[in-house]
């Protein structure tokens, strides 16, 4: 049919070099041939893992996997490589990446790749640590089983231009230093010939509002049971100030939400949080019900025990893919 856009479903990896323009207004001249030794090795290890460059544009670099196994193992090799020639640089003078990994459905127009694919994986680059590589959900799926590496879930993470949040997860490198981000400056757009926003253009701040990473800190069902418990309590005091029933329903309803929560959470961080809230609701509902805390500590003693352990056995970072 004329016009039609052809589609694929593909893995992208986005990749952008953390602090680009100071280190250039630093001295251009060193920095800019890093730049072209690092993306020469970046491209030979893109090559051995069977990967196609599709775009370059200033640091960043946009690449096609047909394999997101192959991706991954390619991300890890690039950032231990890079890692390995920044070990003998000052701090100031390292070039470090960040990288994002989505197995997603893009348009494809002559060489270059447009749509929603590559623009989740752009911004998953953007909210790695220096040095640190992210996967989205789809992308985890295909090699949680497939490498020994180990992976932390990092919740679902609402995202610029996109609707629907992420599910985030971080690949854990062995040894990895944990690099301190700088902010990104907001000049830097993509290449005449790329639709989609480049990995890397927008700041920090552009692509996680304090109210996204409130959301994505919390869990969906979690911020539904406080609301819900508030709503209930407003109605409560409407209908039958000196009969307080609202926490007989926010009990029951709290409980279903959070002990799933707290047996099942892919990582400590769920758990924690989980647990808090419970603990939050019973310690409330002793306050204001019998006007002190008269029973809340045995309920929060008994879930703080079941979330905390796991971590006391040493299964609380992550998962193993």
């Amino acid at each position: 049919m004329a016009g039609a856009v052809e589609r694929k479903l593909t893995t992208i990896m986005a990749a952008d070099a953390v602090g680009y323009s100071r280190l250039m207004e630093a001295d251009e001249v060193a920095t800019l041939d890093r730049l072209k030794a690092y993306r020469a090795a970046m491209v030979g290890l893109i090559e051995r893992h069977r990967g196609r460059l599709v775009n370059t544009w200033g640091d960043a670099q946009l690449v096609e996997f047909a394999s997101v196994v192959e991706a991954v193992q390619c991300a890890v090799e690039i950032q231990q490589e890079l890692a390995a020639r920044n070990a003998d640089l000052p701090a100031d003078r390292r070039l470090v990446f960040r990288i994002g990994v989505n197995l997603g459905d893009v348009m494809v127009e002559g060489d270059d790749l447009y749509g929603e694919g590559v623009n989740v994986a752009a911004r998953l680059e953007s909210l790695a640590e220096p040095g640190g590589i992210l996967l989205s959900g789809p992308a985890y799926d295909q090699v949680r089983h497939k490498l020994g590496v180990r992976f932390a879930f990092l919740g679902e993470r609402r995202v610029k231009n996109l609707a629907e949040p992420v599910p985030v997860w971080r690949l854990d490198l062995p040894g990895a230093p944990r690099v301190e981000a700088e902010p990104r400056p907001q000049a830097g757009a993509p290449a005449p010939d790329q639709g989609e926003e480049a990995a890397g253009s927008p700041s920090d701040d552009e692509a996680t509002s304090p109210l996204d990473r409130l959301r994505a800190r919390v869990p969906r069902p979690i911020a539904g049971l406080v609301g819900l418990t508030a709503l209930l309590l407003v109605v409560n005091l409407i209908t039958g100030p000196g009969d307080l029933w609202f926490y007989w329903p926010t009990i029951g309803i709290g409980l279903a939400v959070v002990v799933p929560r707290v047996f099942h959470a892919r990582a400590a961080r769920d758990r924690l949080v989980a647990a808090a809230v419970a603990i939050g609701l019973f310690v409330f509902i002793d306050l204001v019900t019998a006007g002190g805390l008269t029973w809340a500590h045995w309920p929060a003693l008994a879930i703080g025990a079941l979330a905390g352990a796991p971590l006391l056995f040493g299964r609380g970072g992550g998962r193993r893919g």
